[in-house]
């Protein structure tokens, strides 16, 4: 089935989902109403199969393109790649750049497959690697943690592109990000003047002058926490076979891994000792009136507890679990028209809920009892702070005759203006 033919499949789909539903009255008896609603979910069911395919396809043709335009910029050696996270990297040319990032992705391929064995690599190759360490500090005074290689840059964009498949938080297209080569905390300025207005001046009066005007400012701190994958283990086989796309593998893998961690802090993190999550640090916008259920009148007034100021943003949107988008997908207005909106991929409009972009994200909680079930707002104003790229560290002797690899990150997050983002609470 060709891209043209699973979108046009897409929108029949949406159509008969919808026309099961409205054909579900007041005077549809339970059976038949039951029978109705059982059809849009099997329905909806292959529309999520569908379009998860239709993002496939698309995802694949811009990494085809993508990679294609790498191999015509490759030189006849065919290497590539980078060292990030260095601070003071001397400057030169585009040539030398790209001869040095070349020389370091070399050396760090070479160094995965002699199991992380340094001594069996050149001397240059060594002191390559050397110039891509990172030391990680733990954020109490004490013992330095594990440090690592940074990654060639094809492999960081791997290693990022996969946690962002795992939830959106990670995402600078969803929030704001941070990027930082020291993970010093960091202060960041608050002000909340919404409360402050002028007043009339009667003629010949002195402006007042009693502190009433002055700005409040208020201060919020990014860290960087350490989080480290579990060991992923790969024969000594595999490392040697040229023909074994280990780029791939490592960047999916570990990335995966990380994905998960990242995207669970930064949607529900403690704040303490960890990230503050989006959930978390969101102030209550609405609470639900039922302990297992949501009101299409609920979101809409969710939505407009926000302030317009913050829904005019861009990054404005939802964020919920997916079990949450099955049940909102049912809800309609009072004048019978449904909250959701399906958009038109064939021009990159993505689908709405009244009119504002949604994100689905599983670590949000679900329906429930006194959970957290929906936010809404400018998702712009929390900010994720990223400590450079992601390290790869390994390890032979543990595991012989396989080695052991496992990445590590150092991020945090936090909402800087609470009134930005709000939620829906189950009763």
């Amino acid at each position: 089935m060709t891209l043209k033919e699973m979108q046009e499949k897409r929108e029949k789909l949406v159509s008969d989902a919808r026309a099961a539903l409205d054909a579900i009255t007041t005077n549809t008896d339970d059976a038949r109403a039951a029978e109705l609603d059982q059809r849009h979910d099997t329905i909806m069911g292959e529309f999520d199969t569908l379009e998860k395919q239709i993002a496939r396809e698309e995802r694949l043709a811009a990494a085809e393109s993508a990679a294609e335009a790498r191999r015509a910029a490759l030189r006849p050696k065919g290497r590539d790649g980078e060292a990030l996270g260095i601070d003071g990297e001397d400057e030169g040319d585009a040539s030398d750049n790209e001869q040095r990032q070349a020389d370091y992705r070399d050396a760090f391929y070479a160094a995965l497959r002699a199991g992380g064995e340094l001594g069996a690599l050149e001397p240059e190759q060594r002191a390559l690697l050397r110039q891509g360490y990172v030391e990680n500090r733990t954020q109490t005074a004490g013992a330095d943690a594990a440090g690592g290689y940074t990654v060639p840059t094809e492999l960081a964009k791997k290693i990022v592109e996969t946690m962002k498949d795992w939830g959106p938080m990670y995402d600078p297209g969803v929030t704001d990000e941070m990027i930082t080569s020291s993970g010093n905390p960091f202060d960041i300025p608050t002000n909340d003047d919404t409360g402050n207005s002028a007043a009339a001046l009667a003629e010949a009066a002195d402006v007042l002058d009693d502190d009433s005007g002055d700005l409040v400012f208020g201060e919020k701190s990014l860290s960087a926490y350490v989080y480290a994958t579990p060991w992923l283990k790969l024969s000594f086989e595999l490392l040697q076979d040229s023909a074994f796309n280990l780029e791939a593998f490592v960047g999916s893998k570990l990335g995966q891994r990380l994905g998960r961690i990242a995207n669970a802090k930064l949607t529900v993190g403690t704040g303490v000792g960890q990230p503050n999550g989006i959930v978390t640090a969101s102030s209550l916008g609405k609470t639900a009136a039922a302990i297992a259920a949501i009101a299409a009148d609920e979101i809409i007034d969710l939505q407009h507890s926000v302030n317009a100021a913050y829904r005019r943003s861009p990054k404005c949107g939802f964020m919920f679990a997916d079990t949450t988008l099955a049940a909102i997908r049912k809800l309609k207005d009072g004048q019978g028209n449904y909250l959701w909106q399906m958009g038109d991929v064939r021009v990159g409009a993505p689908d709405l809920i009244l009119g504002k972009k949604y994100h689905v994200n599983d670590d949000v909680p679900p329906i429930a009892t006194g959970n957290r079930a929906v936010i809404f707002g400018d998702l712009g104003a929390y900010m994720v702070r990223k400590v450079g790229n992601p390290l790869i560290g390994t390890v032979r002797e543990r595991f012989w005759p396989k080695v052991g690899m496992a990445g590590l990150i150092r991020f945090d997050g936090q909402l800087t203006d609470s009134a930005a983002v709000k939620h829906l609470k189950l009763a």
